[in-house]
């Protein structure tokens, strides 16, 4: 029996691993040459934007970091995205991502990206990742309008959606 179980667990992990794979599509900048992916996961949360002085004086927003909700293919909530950036599994796992490189979103949303593990800490789905992707990205971009004295120090929720590959 315990035999049994153990085939069939495999069986379910390998079409779960089959099943991610890296969009035919992907901008050549981001191609993970030598990693595929083993772990697919959908997001839904915000970008959070400041809004302050920029550098040469002038009022504009400036990237706070994420907020994100992180599951499974089927729905269940599996983990958070935060700033960092970090993904943190429920299963005790958690990476921090460096960006290695961007391209634009086919959609207009907020960029594609390529990053790379910097660091990891305890064991659970997403510890193994040498790098992630971010792909199918809807909406979180920047502002255009709306930063001036009167907002100073506020901030914008601008919601989004994407999809993590997790990439070994």
């Amino acid at each position: 029996m315990k035999l049994l179980f153990a085939v069939a667990l495999t069986g379910l992990f390998a079409q779960q691993a089959a099943a991610q794979t890296i969009p035919a599509d992907l901008p050549a900048a981001l191609k993970p040459a030598g990693l595929s992916a083993y772990l697919e996961v959908p997001a839904k949360g915000v970008q959070i934007y400041t809004c302050g002085k920029s550098a040469s004086g002038d009022w504009a927003w400036s990237f706070k970091g994420p907020e994100a909700e992180l599951t499974d293919t089927k729905g269940t909530t599996i983990g958070k995205h935060y700033g960092g950036p970090t993904w943190e599994g429920n299963d005790g796992g958690k990476v921090v991502g460096a960006a290695k490189a961007n391209a634009p979103s086919p959609t207009g949303s907020i960029a594609w990206l390529w990053l790379d593990i910097k660091s990891r800490d305890g064991t659970g789905q997403f510890t193994p990742a040498q790098g992630v992707l971010r792909v199918a990205t809807t909406g979180g971009v920047m502002p255009k309008d709306g930063c001036d004295e009167a907002h100073n120090g506020q901030d914008a929720r601008v919601p989004y959606t994407a999809t993590y590959l997790f990439l070994k």
